[in-house]
């Protein structure tokens, strides 16, 4: 290992005595099990971005769970009012907000950790989290009265109330700020010169985030202050064509922020939980440059059906220059499995062709939850968005459940179980308690991971008969036309029902042992116990 190459394990010191880095005295400390130099300053923004996006992951599960339950036509739970407005508060508090305030906190530790600086600037932390915390409140408020059941997408021209708009805007801004001051701590560490070389993996990973962040926000800005102004009757209605194609840059390409950040937290649970070391540097930082350059793309496949955009745009986008994203997560999903069977081998796991598989600590819920990730996002999630972005079949699929069906595989098998997973290290690490109902935190992801499969499946097959995508009634009861499916659909949206109360419970048993973690659970005097 040179200082020209450096690994994950370059920020994964085995020992550490005094903090290192450029830290002011009393203002760092480092952590027993993992050596790393934690700033105190960083701490406290990372507690309070991880504590709310705990809380709006848990919202937005109980508002999955009475959707599955609605989807589920034998049980039928919600009248079509509370249907709409749960989708739209499921939504956000999904997509938006339990992944946005995590990344935040993976920004900050990312920098401020594993490069051993100090965060550049607590004030822009504090604006930036009151930012955020306050538009989201307001955002969920908005909802749950009622005033802005316009689905997560808010198409124009459905109106929703101003607050709900200014509530996304101070989200958004707030993010931005905490990705500039993540950008400054950067800075700060190569200025100081707390690390050699470049930086590590882990953080380059988070570099590609937050530079998708920053596109992803400006297109949020670019839409949501017109739209605003046009809620205060300032300025008229956006065009409808105009609003989907800049929204979706917001909408989608915040998606492919989860995925930077989702791989990023991939290498470092290899590194953390088995000792996994980056085969090759090079092609693995080409992988993530090919997200800055192609993955917001894939935004495309929300626009594939609409007059608005030339064949030749269309045939762009879901053709040579999407497959370039396609192909960086391909790499990353060679090179990580890749990087734990290498380790594993090395520790005498070589017997077969899996055996250093089967040798795996799939007790750990860290390592386990990140695995379950990267084979459900790899797999499912990988086939389902490759498919679904070509132009001749999202023709056919793109108003139907196959769409969530697909996201749910990504967003959820993917990016939400491997933040679940990094959490289970973060607690000890951070607030420095231990996860109580450890037979639990084992179980956790292999609930979850199982509903949330279930879910996809069930979603995707009855998307493939033609289920609408967010229609409130399958049967469209008391329309002129009835519809008409293939009894086996009543099955599959079944499987939907069913696997949303297994996520759930999957959701639930690793939200209560984290608050009981937070707040009350045993705390680490020396190393963190083994899993």
């Amino acid at each position: 290992m040179t200082t020209m190459d450096p690994t994950v394990e370059d920020a994964l010191p085995e020992t550490a005595v005094e903090p290192k880095g450029n830290h002011a005295p009393g203002m760092a400390r480092v952590c027993a099990t993992t050596g790393l130099t934690v700033d105190l300053t960083a701490e406290k923004f990372i507690k309070l971005h991880a504590v709310f996006a705990v809380v709006f992951l848990l919202l937005g599960g109980i508002a999955a769970l009475l959707i599955a339950m609605t989807r589920w036509s034998a049980v039928h739970l919600l009248p079509a009012d509370w249907y709409y407005r749960l989708t739209t508060f499921h939504g956000l508090n999904m997509l938006i907000l339990w992944i946005l305030f995590m990344e935040v906190a993976i920004l900050y530790f990312a920098a401020t950790a594993l490069l051993k600086t100090r965060l550049a600037s607590a004030g822009l932390a504090w604006a930036g989290f009151v930012l955020m915390a306050v538009g989201a409140v307001t955002l969920d408020t908005m909802i749950l009265m009622g005033t802005s059941d316009v689905m997560m997408t808010s198409y124009a021209p459905l109106r929703a109330h101003p607050l709900f708009y200014l509530s996304i805007i101070f989200v958004a801004v707030g993010t931005l700020i905490g990705v500039i001051n993540f950008f400054a701590t950067v800075y700060i560490a190569k200025r100081d010169k707390t690390y050699s070389g470049s930086v590590p993996l882990v953080v380059f990973g988070a570099i590609t985030a937050a530079i998708i962040a920053v596109v992803t926000l400006g297109h949020g800005a670019g839409i949501m202050i017109p739209t605003f102004l046009w809620s205060i009757e300032v300025l008229p209605s956006p065009d409808p064509a105009v609003y989907r194609l800049v929204w979706w840059g917001l909408g989608h390409q915040s998606q492919q922020v989860n995925v930077a950040a989702m791989v990023s937290v991939w290498y470092l649970l290899g590194a953390i939980t088995v000792g996994a070391k980056v085969l090759n540097q090079g092609v693995s930082r080409t992988a993530f440059l090919l997200y800055i350059l192609f993955i917001n793309l894939a935004s495309a496949h929300h626009l594939l059906v609409d007059p608005g955009v030339s064949a030749g745009w269309k045939i762009w986008n879901t053709s040579y220059a999407m497959y370039l994203a396609v192909l960086a997560s391909m790499i990353h999903g060679y090179t990580v499995p890749a990087a734990v069977e290498v380790a594993l081998r090395k520790q005498g796991h070589d017997k077969g062709l899996f055996g250093w598989l089967g040798a795996a600590p799939w007790r750990n819920p860290g390592f386990s939850g990140f695995f379950l990730s990267l084979v459900v996002f790899g797999f499912l999630g990988g086939i389902t968005g490759v498919t679904l972005g070509t132009e001749q079949i999202n023709i056919i699929a793109h108003n139907t459940l196959r769409i969530p069906g697909h996201f749910h595989t990504t967003v959820v098998g993917g990016t939400t179980t491997a933040f679940m997973a990094l959490a289970y290290y973060v607690v000890p690490l951070i607030f420095r308690r231990e996860f109580p109902m450890r037979a639990i935190c084992r179980a956790q992801p292999y609930v979850f991971t199982l509903g949330v499969v279930i879910l996809a499946v069930g979603m995707s097959f009855a998307g493939s008969y033609g289920v609408a995508r967010r229609h409130w009634d399958v049967e469209f009861t008391g329309a002129t036309h009835a519809a008409s499916f293939d009894p086996s659909v009543h099955i599959f949206l079944g499987m939907v029902g069913i696997g949303g109360i297994i996520a759930f419970v999957g959701l639930l048993m690793f939200v209560i042992p984290t608050v009981i973690a937070v707040f009350f659970g045993k705390k680490i005097e020396g190393k963190m116990p083994a899993w």
